[in-house]
């Protein structure tokens, strides 16, 4: 199994592109690949013959592991003759080593393929182990029917996806072992609101553009948020690469636009656009998923005030922005006014960067926000 992105533990082959005997050239298709990113589309690195196929397709391989063998002349054992490998689901849990068709029935039925004794060649479990399980199940469920009155009701238990195993595993990694604390400011962001009316039009730049387009601005002048702590030191960045949380519906994927301090606001917007698009529909390629150094993640959108974020290790910092609010403000005259301010809240690890650093990085971000022209020269 090939390393398809720079988090990456295993992944879940979905499709195999290419049968047992059969030929390839180099930069062919060979499967189709669930990292813990996107799904993406694994290419021959060299000609070659498949032999056999050591992992399934539904069935997962950590980085490394062998999932098929080349025809090399020599005599090799079929598939069928293999002992089973075994498998492992997304969490890196033990995967029981059923064929699609299986899996495909198992979750018509219900069934959890876990404990069944496979039939199958090398004790790959088939349909019609899933059919008897599925018998047995029903008759136990049927007995128990009773005693599962009250209580918390019928239980339904999702299996995590190779994405949602690795996020838990990254943000429960980052929950423990990076020692943060948080800064939170308040944006007056009227003017900015004030331009984007009147560019009312396809691909103007948005909110979150915009904030993008100052963090990198202020990660320029605050240099030490761009950075990671790895090994017990301290590695400083030279690009400015901000990765945008983008939700899809069973995950969180955090595309990345690379040099962001070099970009145009319109630029930024552009490939905002593009790397939302492809998160949603997992067509995104590994380098778009790579080489983060500092993550903007925006709840606005959802009606949300505040909050705070996680660290995406192992960056040094991540920005939380919130959504813009009509709000009474005090003038210098001691007058009230009505002001459109965004809370955002800046989540630093404390081994990198101090107190002073968050606060000093958010007095930048504000000032940029608040004189937004600054920002499309």
């Amino acid at each position: 199994m090939p390393k398809l992105s720079d988090s990456m533990a295993d992944a879940v082959i979905i499709r195999w592109l290419v049968s047992p005997g059969e030929a390839f050239a180099r930069g062919e298709a060979l499967i189709e690949v669930e990292t813990d990113k996107a799904t993406v589309v694994y290419e021959a690195e060299a000609d070659g013959t498949l032999d056999a196929i050591l992992v399934p397709e539904g069935a997962a391989a950590a980085i490394g592991e062998p999932i098929a063998t080349l025809a090399n002349g020599r005599a090799e054992p079929s598939q069928e003759d293999r002992p089973a490998p075994a498998r492992r689901d997304g969490a890196g849990t033990e995967r029981a080593n059923a064929s699609p068709v299986a899996r495909r029935t198992a979750v018509e039925l219900g069934v959890s393929l876990h404990g069944i004794l496979g039939s199958g060649p090398g004790g790959r479990i088939t349909r019609e182990d899933v059919q008897r399980a599925a018998s047995v199940a029903g008759a136990r469920a049927e007995r128990s029917e009773a005693e599962a009155a009250g209580g918390k009701g019928e239980v339904e238990t999702l299996e995590l996806t190779a994405t949602q195993a690795t996020t838990a595993r990254r943000m429960a990694e980052s929950a423990k072992t990076i020692p943060v604390f948080t800064v939170s400011s308040d944006v007056d962001m009227s003017l900015i609101t004030e331009l984007r009316r009147g560019a009312r039009r396809d691909g103007a730049p948005s909110l979150n553009d915009f904030v993008v387009k100052a963090a990198a601005r202020a990660l320029q002048a605050f240099p030490k948020l761009n950075a990671s702590f790895v090994d017990g030191k301290v590695e400083c960045y030279a690009r400015v690469n901000i990765g945008v949380a983008v939700a899809t519906d069973d995950a969180l994927l955090v595309p990345v636009v690379r040099d962001a301090d070099r970009k145009s606001l319109a630029e930024i917007a552009a490939e905002t656009r593009r790397l939302a698009e492809g998160a949603r529909n997992r067509s995104l390629s590994p380098d778009d998923l790579s080489d983060g150094t500092f993550t903007v993640s925006n709840l606005g959108m959802f009606g949300v005030r505040a909050f705070t974020a996680i660290i995406d290790p192992p960056q040094a910092a991540i920005l939380a922005v919130g959504g813009v609010n009509r709000a009474p403000v005090e003038d210098a005259d001691g007058g009230v006014v009505f002001r459109d301010l965004m809370t955002v809240t800046l989540t630093c690890d404390h081994r990198v960067v101090y107190g002073a650093d968050g606060a000093q990085f958010l007095s930048r971000l504000r000032d940029l926000l608040e004189r937004p022209l600054e920002l499309t020269l």
